[in-house]
C-alpha cells in the first residue's frame, strides 16, 4: 500500500460517499471523514491474518489479574484496564493500530522455549528470564519496583521459589532498568552479576538530569499518561499498554560489557553480548544464548519501526548505525531458532527471524538514504517528508509499520541529524516567536473571527492539518478564544482517531484534553526517583543546577558557595562569573561567602524536591558557615521548574 495522508484519504472518502461537506462530529466522536478514512485505511492491510494473535498468545502459562498499587493505594497498573481492547476496531482508533494494541494487549507469563520465559504487560517493556542451574538471570527489570516485584512475585507463583542469580540491563532507557530494586536488594546485588554495557551508568542517568523535566512534561504526550484508558482515549503505546509510574532505582552494574563481542558464563548459561551504542539508545547491548538457539535484540528491534527522535526529545538516533546494527545481528544470528526483545512478542524460526531483521535493517537504511538523497536535491525537511514512503516490500510488513516510530517524524530525524533543524532558508533563520507570529497571522487573516470561520471549513472537510495549523495561530494569539480551543481540541480528537502510530494519537488527544481541562498542575514525582538519584554522579546534579541560573538575574552577582559533603568527604566550589555558574571539585575555597555542609543523602531530597526551605533550618544534616543572606541569594538565582508548562496553548 502506498501510504496516504489522512487529508488525501478523507477526501478520496467523501468523493466516494457522493457529499462534499459533512455535519461536524460531537466532541469525542469520530467525524464521518474520520470514519470513512479508517476504512480505507483497513482495506490496504491483512488486518485478519491470525499468525500475529497466535505469535503473541503463544506460550501462554497464565494471565495475570487485578491492579499493582504504589504503597501509597495509587494504581500504576490495572489488569482489565486494556479488556475493551478487543474485537473490530471502533471508529476512534486506526484499523492497523488497533490490531498492534490487541496483540500487546496479551498480558501475561509465557514460555518462549524450554529455559527462557517471558512476562509481558506488567510495564511497558518486557521482563525476559532464562533459567540458570539455580536461579533466574533476569533480564531487564522494567521500569518501577512496583512492577518489577509484581512480575517477579508471578513468576514465582507459576514457576517455582528461584532466586535471582544475575540481572542484565540490555540499554540505558529507564523502562529497562528502573525496577531494578523490585528484583534484587542493594545486598544481593553485591552478591550476584549485574551485567550492562560501557557506559550504562552515565548515560542511564543523564538523559534523566539535565533536561528531564520538559521530557518528562512531553512524555506524557507520548506515552498519554493522563488519558482515559478507552476507545477514545490510550489504547497503547506501540512498544506496549503504559508506562508503570512507579518508585524508580538502580543498581549500579559490578560487570561492563567493553568489547564488541564478550562471552559471560552466568549461572551456568553461556552468554554471548554484542555492543551496540549509539543507535537506539546510547548505551545498549544485545545478546546471544547459542545453546538455547535464542537471540536478544534489546530494543534495536521491535515489533514497529522505531523512531530516530521520540516525540517526548532526545538526542537523535544515528539511522545509518542502527541499519549497520541490524546488518550485524543477521551476522550474529548462528543457528537462532528464537528472537526475544525486550518489547512486544517473540518471533520463532530461524527463516522468520532472518526475515524480520532485514527488513527491519532496509526500513532504517531506506529512511536514512532517500532523505539524505532529497537533502541533496535541496528540499526541506517537511517536503522530504510529504515523498519519503516505504517500498511497498517494507509496507506491507506489520515490524516495519510506524506504531511507536514513523516514517515521517523519522524523515525529520535524519534531517536534523545531519543540518539541524533549521532548512536552509534565512526567512526562517530569525522567525518570530509563537505568540507573535500568531497575532499577525490572525490579523492577517481579518482576525480570530474569519481564521475561526476557515478552519471550521477546514474540519468539515476533513482536511484536519489545515484546521490544526489555523486554529494554532487562533488560539496562541488569544488564550481566551473558547471557540477556537473547543475546535481545535476536536481537529487534534480526528487526527488522533486516524493516527497509526500510537505516540502521535496520544499526542493529539492530550492536546485535546489539554485545550478543554489546561496542563497538569503537577509535574513527574521526582521523589519516586531517589533511589536512581543516589546512583548519579554528583557533577550531573551541579550541571543541571547551572543550567537552571537565572542568567538575567545572576548577571553581574559574584557569589561563590563551597558544598562540603559530610558522609562521603568529596567538596565542591561553585561560583558565579558572567552570569554563568561554574563548579569544580577541590577543597572549601577561603574566600567563599558561604559553606553548606550536608550529607549526600539531604542533597539528593534536595535536587528531588522533598527537603525544603525548613528542613535547611532544622535539620542536623546541614550546616551553613557565612553568609545565609548570600547563599540564599545564590539558590535564589536557580530556577525549580515544576514540569506543568503549557504546549497547545500559551
Amino acid at each position: 500500500m502506498k501510504t496516504t495522508t489522512l487529508a488525501a484519504l478523507a477526501a478520496a472518502a467523501l468523493a466516494l460517499g457522493g457529499c462534499g461537506r459533512t455535519p461536524p462530529a460531537p466532541a469525542g466522536n469520530a467525524s464521518p471523514a474520520t470514519v470513512q478514512a479508517n476504512a480505507q485505511f483497513a482495506k490496504a492491510l491483512p488486518l485478519a491474518d491470525p499468525a500475529g494473535l497466535e505469535d503473541a498468545q503463544r506460550g501462554l502459562i497464565a494471565r495475570p489479574e487485578g491492579r499493582i498499587t504504589a504503597a501509597d493505594g495509587r494504581v500504576i497498573t490495572d489488569f482489565a484496564a486494556f479488556g475493551f481492547v478487543a474485537g473490530d476496531a471502533p471508529p476512534t482508533v486506526n484499523p492497523s493500530l488497533w490490531r498492534h494494541a490487541r496483540l500487546n494487549a496479551q498480558a501475561g507469563l509465557f514460555k518462549v522455549v524450554d529455559g527462557v520465559y517471558q512476562v509481558r504487560g506488567f510495564d511497558i517493556a518486557n521482563m525476559t528470564l532464562v533459567q540458570g542451574r539455580s536461579g533466574w538471570i533476569v533480564i531487564d527489570p522494567l521500569t518501577c519496583q512496583e512492577t518489577a516485584s509484581a512480575a517477579l512475585a508471578f513468576v514465582r507463583k507459576h514457576l517455582g521459589d528461584r532466586p535471582v542469580t544475575a540481572l542484565l540491563y540490555t540499554h540505558s532507557h529507564v523502562d529497562h532498568f528502573g525496577g531494578a530494586l523490585g528484583v534484587l536488594t542493594p545486598q544481593q546485588a553485591r552478591e550476584v552479576p549485574v551485567i550492562a554495557s560501557a557506559g550504562f551508568v552515565e548515560e542511564a542517568t543523564s538523559e534523566n538530569i539535565l533536561v528531564g523535566t520538559a521530557m518528562a512534561r512531553r512524555s506524557f504526550y507520548q506515552f498519554g499518561k493522563n488519558l482515559d484508558r478507552s476507545p477514545t482515549g490510550l489504547v497503547d503505546t506501540g512498544l506496549g499498554k503504559a508506562v508503570g509510574y512507579g518508585r524508580i532505582g538502580l543498581l549500579a552494574p559490578t560487570d561492563l560489557i567493553t568489547q564488541p563481542t564478550e562471552e559471560r558464563v552466568l549461572d551456568g548459561v553461556r552468554f554471548v553480548f554484542h555492543n551496540v551504542p549509539g543507535a537506539e539508545a546510547p548505551a545498549e547491548m544485545t545478546f546471544s544464548i547459542p545453546a538455547l538457539k535464542v537471540y536478544g535484540g534489546a530494543e534495536n528491534l521491535a515489533q514497529t519501526l522505531h523512531n530516530l527522535l521520540p516525540v517526548r526529545g532526545a538526542k537523535v538516533r544515528d539511522a545509518l548505525r542502527w541499519a549497520g546494527y541490524l546488518q550485524d545481528a543477521l551476522d550474529q544470528l548462528g543457528d537462532a531458532e528464537v528472537y526475544v526483545g525486550q518489547h512486544n512478542w517473540p518471533v520463532w524460526g530461524h527463516a522468520r527471524i532472518v526475515d524480520f531483521i532485514t527488513r527491519q535493517r532496509d526500513a532504517y537504511k531506506y529512511i536514512h538514504d532517500q532523505t539524505v538523497r532529497l537533502i541533496n536535491a535541496g528540499l526541506t525537511p517537511a517536503e522530504i517528508a510529504e515523498q519519503v514512503r516505504l517500498p511497498a516490500s517494507l509496507q506491507g510488513q506489520f515490524a516495519t509499520r510506524g506504531y511507536y516510530g514513523d516514517v515521517r517524524h523519522n524523515v525529520k530525524a535524519v534531517y536534523q541529524f545531519y543540518l539541524g533543524a533549521y532548512d536552509g532558508n534565512p526567512a526562517h533563520l530569525d522567525p518570530l516567536p509563537p505568540v507573535e507570529m500568531a497575532k499577525r497571522y490572525v490579523a492577517l487573516a481579518g482576525g480570530a473571527d474569519k481564521a475561526l470561520a476557515a478552519a471550521q471549513a477546514a474540519f468539515d472537510q476533513g482536511d484536519y492539518r489545515w484546521a490544526a495549523e489555523l486554529l494554532n495561530h487562533v488560539v496562541f494569539a488569544d488564550r481566551g478564544q473558547q471557540a477556537a480551543r473547543e475546535l481545535l481540541a476536536r481537529t487534534y480528537e480526528q487526527l488522533g482517531y486516524a493516527a497509526e502510530a500510537a505516540t502521535w494519537r496520544n499526542s493529539y488527544l492530550t492536546a485535546a484534553a489539554e485545550l478543554r481541562n489546561g496542563p497538569p498542575t503537577q509535574g513527574v514525582d521526582r521523589a519516586a526517583a531517589l533511589d536512581m538519584l543516589a546512583q548519579t554522579p554528583i557533577e550531573r546534579f551541579l550541571e543541571a543546577m547551572a543550567a537552571g541560573l537565572d542568567g538575567p538575574a545572576a548577571e553581574g552577582k559574584d557569589l561563590k558557595i563551597n558544598l562540603v559533603f559530610t558522609d562521603t568527604h568529596a567538596s565542591y566550589v561553585l561560583w558565579i562569573e558572567n552570569a554563568v555558574l561554574h563548579h569544580r571539585r577541590a577543597e572549601p575555597a577561603p574566600d567563599a561567602n558561604a559553606t553548606l555542609a550536608l550529607t549526600q543523602g539531604f542533597f539528593l531530597r534536595m535536587m528531588a524536591g522533598t527537603a525544603g526551605a525548613k528542613d535547611m533550618l532544622t535539620s542536623d544534616e546541614l550546616k551553613v558557615t557565612g553568609s545565609r543572606i548570600d547563599l540564599a541569594r545564590f539558590f535564589g538565582l536557580i530556577d525549580k521548574a515544576p514540569g506543568t508548562f503549557p504546549i497547545v496553548t500559551r
